[in-house]
């Protein structure tokens, strides 16, 4: 069965950064927009962090977004709950700066364009640890629209994480797509090329490449922008 459709990850992958660097700033901006609601700066990023993690081991029993919250007011308690239009301004103004910590790769626009034009079904599988609003932020840092992509996972529409091979095959369920009509292209070994466990075929982008596990990278098709799109016409 032929390829239909073609994933991306975001970050590291469309949208080239540093992991902590980016993840440090975000912190530091979303902290200071807190601080004058009563939340104190460590105690704040490690309630934030345990959300984080109550999304990544999200069983599917609800969204992301219902396990953030969750976890995040049991730790901060219920003031978190009417706090949380702060948040949501956050994403809409202050979250724009965290621009600064990404850097911009016009290649990655320019391939998904192209493979668009190749008959392709772009989706966008991004670990949806972020509301709507932050993750089309980032498309936009990307050079992309939303609209370039049939599908884009926050933690909204979302009920599982990377690397849970869950997390595809809910993409899988909302495409109607069989794994073998797609190809996963991303930076992240971990996260990423688990695809490949569900029957996904995949691409691994080695620009800013994410290998913590230290794993042999040359079991998967790997390589540059230039090196996907040679990889792509000949599917």
């Amino acid at each position: 069965m032929s390829i239909q459709y073609v994933l991306f990850d975001l970050d590291g992958t469309l949208l080239p950064m540093d992991q902590d660097e980016f993840t440090g700033g975000y912190f530091k901006l979303l902290a200071e927009k807190m601080a004058p609601y009563g939340y104190e700066r460590t105690k704040f990023i490690d309630a934030v962090w345990s959300g984080v993690a109550a999304m990544v081991t999200n069983d599917g029993s609800k969204s992301n977004e219902e396990a953030f919250w969750k976890k995040f007011t049991e730790i901060c308690g219920d003031k978190a709950i009417t706090d949380k239009p702060v948040f949501e301004e956050f994403y809409t103004n202050e979250f724009e700066g965290a621009k600064n910590f990404c850097q911009y790769n016009p290649k990655a626009a320019e391939s998904v364009h192209r493979i668009k034009q190749m008959g392709y079904v772009t989706v966008l599988a991004t670990n949806p640890l972020f509301p709507e609003t932050a993750t089309e932020k980032r498309i936009y840092w990307a050079g992309l629209k939303p609209d370039d992509f049939e599908l884009y996972t926050t933690y909204e529409n979302s009920s599982h994480c990377k690397p849970n091979p869950e997390y595809y095959k809910d993409i899988l369920k909302c495409l109607g797509a069989k794994p073998e009509e797609c190809l996963m292209v991303g930076n992240d070994v971990e996260e990423d090329m688990v695809a490949e466990k569900i029957g996904m075929k995949v691409f691994l982008l080695t620009d800013c490449l994410i290998n913590k596990e230290n794993r042999d990278i040359s079991t998967f098709p790997n390589g540059s922008f230039e090196q996907l799109l040679e990889y792509v016409v000949k599917l």
